[in-house]
């Protein structure tokens, strides 16, 4: 490839390089063109628009190769007091005699024998109980009401079935735990394959995926990628990567102020040991900031950091005004020179001018992104792709910092105030392809990283999770490192939440998925990846298979890969890799590079580990052919006749991509690991509004849908999948079609109540012996689960709640969406049609008490509706009756309350506000009263001559 980096290579997309740097894809019409950009602007307008400085591009000499992982440590002094690595402290000296390389970096943690045997025990019991009802209930029925004991028969079966899948996977639980303290004495200790103690550790490529600004605050963007900033790990083993899916010069801009504030965070963050290292909310932390600091100088450099935040809040939140203004300026001059111009050249001055209204960077050039007026090539689904190096790599040694004030926000001296690389990136969009949304952009980050920087790990986050705890990745490494880690596809962590409502209304946190189901598929093949905080290991998303019987067929095809690379005839005369990967040649040579990276260090144990040491070089310095060519990597048409998305990346054709990906690497054979940390790895944010809550389980059960009816089903996984896994799997897929039972099983108590009769002929002995037994063992085996997860009983309740709550909404909308769309072609989507704001903007749960009006919420309403006017109809049938029937009362009644104690959090998000009484209360109360007035005419008809009443119900 050509050296000089000012001239792009050949077979590029003819990317441009802007005034400020930032490479981008030129236009249908506008390769040939330039933008006449000559005039001096700021001479007509007396303002200045500031944006803080971003690294250039520099070129650079050296040629262009794949780049391998970066490293050098930034590791605290101070001792890490909420982590894992303090869990598993022995308290004893280590012996400078022992053998570091055979000390374990992580270890499992069974649960205790006398729960997890119980546990199972009683899962096999109530296997066998449900057995034999469910016999019984055959063999007994119902004579005098054969379709109330049909439909109940049937949806005991789907129940039972049901439970079966999701009680199998639970049976196999464990816990794990990582050795940080081991961790650094192998990769960051001097060593004679490594003497001046260089990290050893690999590279860390981490991607932030945002879409919209209006919808996900800059702000809070910004926080995200400065928590990934002030990471304690390598600094030159880190890069960050921003996916400004809009192209929104807003998003652009935030990014750029937040690098600026790095400069200040992040050596104060390391300086003072910050947890966590999130701005917002480590200065909203209730409580004394000075607890456990040391330094005498932290409370000034607390308050000088904080009035800095404080100011760049300030900012971000004025760029949408500041973009505006300058937008409109600028504009302003183009159309007096397009008028100037219009004159002198003669034309009719009455033609009106055809300027566009585009939107303006401060460098006084048009952003090539989506402008805030969408024209013509600059509007979301069609635009130019962007790459902008905002903070570049950093060297491999400590760069310490000094004491001048003038220069420097605080005294750094003595810290390291090297900062990550960040990127950002827009990938090209053009009318007529199918971008496949968040899987797209995830793809497109997969070969820009591996161009720009390709560490052998993927940590990819959501813009609104940041990282809680600064280890993160060095826990996920652990896993990584350790013998049999090259058989780990993810390390996965556990969602965790901030802004919830302090009863959980709507389970928003989720801990009986979390913390429960997650933790038991740790011990089979794995969890499922559920789209953030997930670690990934490179090469397991290009479409590899795991090591089997040792790294030869790995190594082999990595072998052919740098050869196909190097060799320009042999790769152009094999079809096979640009018909996987497209026809980068810098990508392909990056992927035997990053597979070796990512092996674990060689020792006893692992024979096909890389040597020590091999990752303390100096990475190379990137040049502008470089950026010219991750220009290429993203444009629109690069995956054409590729297998990304199909076998390659993030896979398409599912809302929930996420487990989709994870399940065809667990069928190629990989394992995934669940890593819970003592203290949270990841936060972020919940909704807490009800008809937000069942929008996002709507989009969850409708990938689910998805997942059931394509080639993705766990019924065509092959034989790489544990039975257990794919039983796993299989739930995923079929869970949602369980509401199609759970509303009618819904509906029969109010049927029961209204017929006078019952699901079974009499309530036996016998039935309710059953019945006793199997709610017993339901509730023993939820006590054992709460005592095995370490969640609350409160919490599985909860849970409980919502699962009839959204099985009788979200998951019926989602099922019939999935049919309609798979036999009809029909896509249909249920949106918010009217809603009234929170007024109290001081209460920091003010949104739980929105309501929000959504066609969702029609099942769950009627369900209560029909059961209480089915209690009052029966208990009033009951008392006139000359023969009441009050266990069949008293039966119906029982089922009734049962459902209505799970949709009371439904009911109570209905009423909004306590103290407030919405309009549908008055609607319920009128209609109750017009029933009432109807049900008193049915129980006490007018008598006939001879005394018997004409009509209403009979004993």
């Amino acid at each position: 490839m050509a050296s000089n980096p000012n001239v792009p290579p050949p077979g590029q997309n003819n990317p441009r390089r802007t005034m400020s740097g930032r490479f981008v894809s030129n236009s249908r019409d506008d390769h040939d063109q330039s933008m006449d950009m000559t005039g001096d602007v700021s001479a007509d307008f007396p303002y200045t628009v500031h944006i803080p400085p971003t690294p250039d591009n520099q070129p650079m000499s050296e040629p262009n190769t794949p780049r391998d992982a970066y490293g050098n440590p930034v590791w605290s002094k101070e001792e890490y007091p909420n982590g894992a690595a303090d869990a598993n402290a022995t308290g004893e000296p280590t012996s400078p005699s022992q053998t570091k390389k055979r000390r374990p970096l992580t270890r499992k943690v069974s649960i205790a024998a006398g729960i997890i045997y119980s546990y199972r025990v009683l899962a096999l019991l109530r296997l066998v109980v449900l057995a034999f009802f469910l016999t019984w209930r055959v063999k007994n029925p119902n004579r005098d009401a054969m379709w109330l004991w049909g439909m109940s028969v049937v949806c005991e079966l789907w129940f039972a079935f049901s439970w079966i899948l999701d009680q199998l996977p639970k049976l196999c639980p464990v816990n794990r735990l990582t050795d940080l303290a081991v961790l650094k004495d192998k990769f960051e200790k001097p060593t004679p394959e490594n003497p001046r103690g260089r990290p050893d550790l690999p590279g860390v490529d981490v991607f932030v995926s945002s879409a919209d600004p209006e919808k996900e605050p800059p702000l809070i963007t910004a926080n995200t990628i400065l928590s990934i900033l002030a990471a304690d790990y390598p600094v030159e083993k880190l890069a960050c990567y921003l996916s400004d899916d809009g192209g929104a010069l807003l998003s652009f801009e935030s990014l750029a102020e937040a690098a600026s504030f790095a400069r200040a965070w992040v050596p104060f963050c390391r300086k003072h040991a910050i947890e966590p290292r999130n701005p917002d909310t480590y200065f909203l932390i209730r409580g004394d900031p000075t607890k456990g600091k040391v330094r005498t100088d932290f409370v000034k450099d607390r308050r000088r950091v904080k009035r800095e935040y404080d100011e760049l809040k300030v900012r971000i939140n004025g760029l949408t005004d500041s973009i505006r203004r300058r937008s409109d300026a600028y504009n302003a001059h183009e159309e007096i020179r397009a008028k100037r111009h219009q004159i002198e050249s003669g034309a009719d001055p009455s033609i009106p001018l055809n300027v566009p209204k585009a939107t303006w960077m401060a460098d006084g050039t048009h952003w090539p992104g989506t402008w805030v007026i969408p024209g013509k090539e600059h509007s979301k689904g069609d635009h130019a792709g962007i790459i902008q190096v905002m903070l570049a790599p950093p060297s491999c040694d400590p760069v310490m910092g000094s004491n001048d004030l003038e220069e420097n926000l605080i005294d750094t001296t003595d810290i390291d105030v090297r900062l990550p690389m960040l990127v950002y990136v827009s990938r090209e969009k053009r009318p007529g392809y199918d971008h496949n949304k968040k899987a797209g952009a995830m793809n497109a980050l997969v070969r820009t990283s591996a161009v720009m920087s390709n560490g052998p790990f993927i940590l990819n986050l959501d813009c609104d999770h940041y990282i809680f705890n600064s280890l993160a990745m060095r826990e996920a490494m652990c896993f990584m490192m350790d013998r049999g880690g090259d058989r780990i596809c993810y390390v996965q962590f556990p969602q965790r939440f901030e802004g919830v409502d302090p009863n959980d209304r709507y389970a928003n946190r989720n801990t009986v998925f979390f913390d429960i189901n997650m933790r038991a598929l740790d011990g089979l093949q794995g969890p499922v990846y559920v789209g953030t905080g997930c670690c990934f290991r490179r090469i397991a998303l290009y479409g590899f298979d795991p090591p089997r019987g040792g790294h030869k067929k790995l190594k082999k095809k990595a072998a052919l890969l740098a050869q196909m690379a190097n060799d320009e005839d042999e790769f152009e005369s094999r079809g096979l890799l640009p018909k996987q990967y497209g026809q980068s040649k810098i990508f392909v040579a990056s992927i035997p590079v990053a597979e070796f990276a990512g092996r674990p260090l060689a020792e006893p144990g692992i024979p096909h580990g890389r040597p020590a040491g091999a990752l303390t070089g100096p990475r190379e310095p990137l040049d502008a052919a470089t950026v010219a060519e991750a220009i290429n990597v993203i444009s629109c048409y690069y995956e054409d006749k590729t297998e990304w998305g199909g076998r390659v990346g993030w896979i398409y054709g599912s809302v929930t991509e996420d487990v989709v990906t994870g399940f065809r690497m667990h069928n190629r054979g990989w394992k995934s690991i669940y890593c819970v940390t003592k203290r949270d790895a990841f936060r972020g944010t919940a909704p807490i509004n009800l008809t937000d809550r069942l929008h996002q389980v709507l989009r969850w059960a409708t990938g689910s849908v998805e997942i059931f009816f394509s080639r993705n089903n766990a019924i065509f996984a092959n034989s790489h999948m544990k039975f257990l896994q794919r039983v796993a799997y299989l739930n995923v897929g079929v869970y949602p079609f369980t509401s199609i039972f759970l509303i009618v099983y819904c509906f029969l108590p109010a049927l029961s109540l209204f017929s006078g009769q019952f699901i079974v002929q009499n309530l036996n002995v016998t039935f309710l012996v059953y019945l006793l037994v199997i709610s017993v063992c339901l509730c023993l085996l939820a006590i054992l689960e709460v005592k095995w997860s370490g969640i609350t009983l409160e919490e599985w309740w909860r849970n409980e709640q919502f699962w009839v709550i959204g099985g009788t909404s979200a998951h019926l909308a989602a099922v019939l969406q999935g049919l309609l769309k798979v036999m009809a072609g029909v896509d249909i989507s249920f949106t918010l049609t009217s809603k009234s704001g929170a007024e109290d903007m001081d209460d920091e749960f003010a949104d739980l008490y929105v309501v929000k009006w959504t066609a969702l919420m029609i099942p769950p309403i009627t369900i209560m509706i029909v059961n209480l006017i089915a209690i009052a109809v029966a208990i009033s049938r009951t008392i006139y009756a000359v023969l009441p029937q009050w266990s069949k009362l008293l039966g119906g009644v029982f089922f009734s309350l049962w459902v209505l104690s799970h949709m009371y959090p439904f009911a109570k998000g209905l009423m909004g506000r306590r103290g407030r009484t919405p309009t549908i209360v008055y609607v319920w109360s009128g209609m109750l009263a017009i029933v009432i007035s109807l049900l008193w005419v049915t129980i006490s008809p007018p008598e006939d001559s001879t005394g018997v009443a004409t009509g209403g119900f009979r004993p």
